[in-house]
């Protein structure tokens, strides 16, 4: 298949559309998930979701994208009270209460996920394919029902991103001024929840933490401003979608979803090594000059001392 086909072919414009507006919302989404020190909440609730996708199926009998939706949704909620609680009432911190949420309720996940499959109508559900993603089974619904939470995530980005930016850098002073932190902090875990749900099909809930992450990390190296940064990462993300939905297209046998993760982590290593001030090789150059201005001083004062100047 060529380009002009490529992107004549209707089918994959669609996919197109939904994975680089996955992207664009997952990277922002993630930007603030990234400066607050919640990384590993993306996974986690990536993780969670699974269950909740296997109960909607096993009590709705169908492979329906809506009830997916619902089912990971409350799954997810679910997964981020318990954190919650258990960071709040016992000594466990945060980040051994994420390990110890995402194995059980992946663990719990598989269970069901084997018992469907070995089910009168395993065969047909293609749970499965919700482990790692499978964006060209996506219909033209499921692209519909993905590009318009994707948009309202974005949007939501936006509209309250000075109290994401208070929230994130300064929480006692939001409270301080009157903003509701706690609120505010269970808004954006539930963002972040509706993010995971909404990508678990194109990308799978074992890599959908990649895509919240991996375009953040990349943004921070370019830029010291918050609003540059969720653009860019926001970019990145589209970018990751983009490239992960051609390379599969134009090769066979190859899912959409790890291949933009891929990408994502290209353009990572890319920002590492080339980024102005933080990347590999401005800080060499840096500090090769930093050496050579210092030995210079050092000739200079040596000279000084010794009466040749």
């Amino acid at each position: 298949m060529n380009w002009i086909e490529l992107f004549q072919d209707p089918n994959t414009q669609w996919i197109l559309l939904g994975s680089m507006l996955l992207g664009l919302s997952s990277g922002m989404i993630g930007s603030f998930a990234y400066l607050r020190k919640q990384s590993l909440m993306g996974d986690a609730l990536s993780h969670a979701s699974l269950p909740g996708v296997c109960i909607a199926f096993m009590l709705t009998g169908t492979k329906s994208i809506f009830f997916f939706l619902i089912g990971a949704a409350v799954a997810g909620v679910i997964a981020t009270f318990l954190i919650g609680y258990i960071t709040r009432n016992s000594r466990i911190k945060q980040d051994s209460a994420l390990g110890i949420i995402l194995t059980v309720f992946f663990g719990f996940g598989i269970v069901l996920l084997t018992q469907i499959q070995h089910g009168d109508s395993g065969n047909q559900s293609g749970l499965d394919k919700f482990l790692f993603g499978q964006a060209a089974s996506m219909v033209q619904s499921d692209v519909h029902t993905m590009a318009s939470i994707s948009i309202i995530l974005a949007a939501l980005s936006f509209l309250f991103f000075k109290e994401f930016k208070l929230l994130s850098f300064d929480p006692g002073f939001a409270k301080g001024i009157g903003l509701p932190t706690m609120l505010l902090d269970q808004f954006i875990m539930l963002l972040i929840v509706t993010a995971v749900v909404v990508g678990i099909q194109a990308v799978g809930v074992v890599l959908m933490a990649a895509l919240l992450i991996t375009p953040a990390v990349a943004a921070r190296y370019w830029t010291e401003k918050l609003h540059v940064m969720v653009l860019l990462s926001g970019l990145f993300g589209a970018l990751s979608g983009f490239a992960g939905t051609v390379i599969s297209t134009m090769a066979n046998n190859l899912p959409t979803g790890p291949l933009a993760v891929l990408s994502a982590t290209i353009i990572f290593i890319f920002s590492v090594v080339f980024a102005p001030r933080r990347g590999i090789i401005t800080k060499s150059l840096m500090q090769a000059a930093a050496k050579k201005d210092y030995e210079e001083k050092k000739l200079y004062r040596k000279k000084v001392k010794e009466g040749s100047l």
